[in-house]
């Protein structure tokens, strides 16, 4: 039995060191994240009075949706607010790192290779997966205690150290959870696109089920892992249950998974693969319907989200008007326009978020290229009669032309949520030109990751901490009261903020060269350097 086990402190040794950047980056981001919003409620909140306006506002279904049931409402301290805030999300984050990690180190491995290599070597047959899950184990411990202990350092009264130890520990148990959830997908899908997809799908329904049982159906909550981690009450009661029971539950996975991995084959799995056709459609006789077809899935799956994602924050605008005449810190985020009513200075903001995350999907589908270089998949296309600028270009169009797709999906459902929910009804046309004017914006930071895949690839990961800052300066500027100079830094800062702005067709044209100038020099660099394998 314990044959089976040999060497894995040295294989888990061996993943930390391969993956120590990528863990330290995912450490420091929720740590700080989490400690910096910690730290700013206090003062953006200074009296119990502002508090518990607050917290008569979260008692809104739509924003318990969105949140949770908020505990302690009628003593809404720092603490409780914090918890209500935050909790719910970092575990959503934390989930997706543990799915990212967990994927890379199992099916992803195996997928390339990889481990046929290791089993080469003197180690176990669980070895690998064992291992996996001690690094998964170890970074999401270390993350609930530099989490909790980062919260106790800010020295608030409401977040004592035994509050601030189960935030952590709820977050951490949540990662524990989805690590053995991705390491169980692993063995089931046949390859990394599955287990992510699997993984991720479960993300959003445990979200979804949280969401809607949290309004109606206790049980429902329960049932959800996000829901469970909620009944910990950090901050009011400090209930310690949620996280045993989700402990319990990853070990058993945790078990299931190991005990799955040993009596199957390797590179196989336990849901079959769809057979394919005989013969190839017409559609996957070009390069641009091999990139459709490649991410199709993934083009569904984020047009669904966006829509749930605009209906979520439509919902918000039912009850906003009274809570936003009273309530300073959404002064100090939303802009400042005479004429307008705080609602539609609020949308505004919504909207500049939307169309934020928006640009995401589009990013993953230009990036698909590198990925596919990366895995020597591009040198078998060119092998045929494809030149590069129809590689590249297929791939660049299914991103341009996403982007206002992703505009459209998120604004209608905003929209929608926001006539059921509003007496005054929001004119969809404003909300249309509000939303599709960030379409340059999007168009240029496609046009930058055309530009790092057609001269150094290895970088195009830059991409995401743009849009990260870009996020960070569109979401917290005004609230920080950041030099105006940071947000004129990325696309999004030149762009109108309508209705409250007119549009500066000039600005709008500059943008749309910028993103043509960045693009085409992309193509110019890829046509001239060499593929890259094994990366």
């Amino acid at each position: 039995m314990l044959r089976q086990y040999t060497h894995t402190g040295v294989l888990a040794r061996f993943i930390l060191k391969k993956d120590r950047v990528k863990i330290l980056i995912w450490l420091i981001s929720l740590t700080v994240f989490t400690v910096l919003i910690g730290a700013m409620l206090p003062t953006l909140y200074s009296s119990a009075v502002e508090r518990q306006i607050m917290a008569e506002t979260m008692k809104n279904p739509a924003v318990t949706f969105m949140l949770g049931p908020g505990y302690g409402l009628d003593n809404y301290t720092d603490g409780a607010m914090m918890a209500h805030f935050m909790l719910a999300f970092t575990a959503i984050a934390v989930g997706i790192m543990s799915i990212l990690l967990t994927t890379k180190n199992t099916r992803e491995d195996e997928e390339e290779g990889r481990i046929e290599m290791i089993r080469s070597l003197p180690v176990g047959f669980l070895s690998p997966l064992a291992a996996t899950f001690l690094i998964a184990v170890f970074t999401n411990i270390v993350l609930a205690l530099a989490v909790g202990f980062g919260l106790y350092a800010l020295g608030l009264e409401s977040m004592d150290l035994a509050g601030s130890l189960l935030y952590g520990a709820a977050i951490g148990a949540i990662g524990i959870c989805f690590a053995a959830i991705t390491g169980l997908l692993a063995q089931l899908t046949t390859n990394a696109r599955s287990t992510i997809g699997y993984s991720f799908a479960f993300l959003i329904i445990a979200y979804l089920i949280r969401g809607v049982g949290d309004i109606d159906n206790e049980i429902l909550s329960l049932i959800s892992p996000l829901g469970l981690i909620l009944r910990t009450e950090v901050y009011v009661n400090n209930y310690w249950w949620p996280v045993f029971i989700t402990v319990g539950i990853s070990i058993v996975l945790f078990a299931l998974a190991l005990y799955l991995n040993s009596i199957r084959d390797l590179e196989a799995g336990f849901i079959p693969t769809r057979p394919g056709r005989k013969h190839a459609s017409k559609l996957l006789l070009s390069p641009l319907g091999l990139a459709l077809r490649l991410q199709k899935t993934v083009l569904i799956a984020w047009l669904v989200g966006m829509f749930v994602l605009g209906v979520s924050y439509g919902s918000i605008l039912g009850d906003l008007e009274g809570f936003l005449d009273s309530s300073e810190m959404i002064r100090q985020m939303i802009p400042v326009a005479e004429g307008f009513t705080l609602t539609e200075r609020f949308m505004v903001m919504l909207v500049i978020i939307l169309s934020i995350i928006g640009t995401v999907p589009t990013l993953m589908y230009i990036l698909k290229l590198w990925a596919e270089e990366k895995r020597g998949r591009t040198e078998q296309v060119f092998a045929g009669s494809v030149s590069r600028n129809r590689m590249i270009g297929s791939y660049t169009l299914i991103a341009i032309i996403a982007a206002p797709l992703i505009q459209l999906v998120s604004i209608m459902g905003f929209w929608s949520a926001a006539s059921f929910v509003m007496e005054d009804k929001l004119p969809l046309y404003t909300l249309l030109k509000a939303g599709f004017v960030y379409l340059p914006a999007i168009w240029v930071m496609v046009g930058l990751a055309v530009l790092l895949i057609g001269f150094i690839p290895k970088l195009t990961g830059l991409t995401w901490l743009y849009l990260g800052y870009t996020f960070f300066v569109a979401y917290l500027g005004d609230m920080l009261q950041l030099p105006g100079w940071m947000s004129q830094l990325t696309p999004f800062g030149h762009i109108p903020q309508v209705p409250i702005e007119e549009i500066n067709y000039i600005q709008i044209i500059i943008l749309i060269l910028i993103a043509a100038v960045l693009t085409v020099a992309g193509f110019i660099g890829y046509n001239r350097r060499d593929l890259i394998q094994g990366v």
